[in-house]
C-alpha cells in the first residue's frame, strides 16, 4: 500500500524540488540526450536544470502530458504500479469502432510484450468528439473511404506501447495517441511544445497527498 503523506510532509518533501509539466510533440523523444544527430529530444524544448528527468516516458509517435522532476520520490509515488495512478490519452483509430470492441477493451484484452502475453486491467472507453488539438506534423495517414474516430482510454497501468497494442487487438489501428491526463491534472493550460512548473496543490494532487 502506497503511504500516505501530510502537508507538512510535502512541503518538506518539495524543499529544493522542481516539478513541471511538458506537452511533448509527436516525433520528439522522452529524453534529452541526442544518441543520433537527426533526433529530436527533449532538449529542443526545454531548458532546466541539470538534474531533472522525465516521469515515465512516451513514445516518440505519441503526444501529450509528460511529468519532469528532480524528485525520485514524487517519480517513485507516480511510476508505482501499486498506486494505480490512472492515464487518460486521446486515441484516434481507423474506422468507427464497435460496440463490441468497446466492450472487449474495457473488460481488458490479450496483448504482446516482451515477457509473452498479457491481459490488460480493466479500463474506460469512451466515444468523444475531435479533441482541439494542433494538426499533427506530418499529418496522419488517411486510407481512402475509410473513416476516422475519436475514442478517450483511461487505464491504472503503462505497459509498453499498450494503448496502441488493445487498439490493434480489437481490429482498430490507433492513428493518433495523445496523453491528455494523469490522475485528475490536463495538460489544457500548456501549448504543445511548451512547458510549465507545477503548483503545490498539483503536486500534492499527483502525490496522492493529503491535509
Amino acid at each position: 500500500m502506497m503511504e500516505t503523506l501530510c502537508t507538512s510532509d510535502l512541503t518538506s518533501k518539495m524543499a529544493g524540488k522542481k516539478y513541471y509539466i511538458f506537452n511533448k510533440p509527436y516525433n520528439v523523444l522522452s529524453q534529452f540526450t541526442k544518441e543520433l544527430p537527426q533526433h529530436i529530444t527533449l532538449q529542443d524544448f526545454l531548458s532546466l536544470e541539470k538534474d531533472i528527468y522525465p516521469v515515465g516516458r512516451l513514445d516518440k509517435d505519441s503526444e501529450g502530458l509528460l511529468l519532469l522532476t528532480n524528485d525520485n520520490h514524487f517519480k517513485t509515488r507516480i511510476l508505482d504500479p501499486k498506486s494505480e495512478k490512472s492515464k487518460s490519452y486521446w486515441v484516434q483509430v481507423e474506422g468507427e469502432i464497435s460496440n463490441q470492441a468497446k466492450v472487449l477493451l474495457e473488460k481488458g484484452v490479450d496483448i504482446k510484450l516482451k515477457t509473452g502475453i498479457y491481459r490488460t486491467k480493466p479500463c474506460k472507453i469512451s466515444i468523444i468528439e475531435e479533441p482541439k488539438v494542433p494538426m499533427r506534423n506530418p499529418p496522419i495517414r488517411k486510407r481512402k473511404n475509410i473513416p476516422t474516430q475519436w475514442i478517450e482510454i483511461t487505464i491504472t497501468e503503462g505497459k509498453n506501447r499498450q494503448i496502441r497494442k488493445m487498439c490493434a487487438a480489437v481490429g482498430f489501428p490507433c492513428l493518433r495517441l495523445i496523453r491528455c491526463k494523469i490522475g485528475s491534472m490536463m495538460f489544457a493550460d500548456v501549448a504543445q511544445g511548451s512547458y510549465r512548473s507545477l503548483n503545490s496543490s498539483e503536486i500534492k494532487s499527483l502525490s496522492n497527498y493529503k491535509d
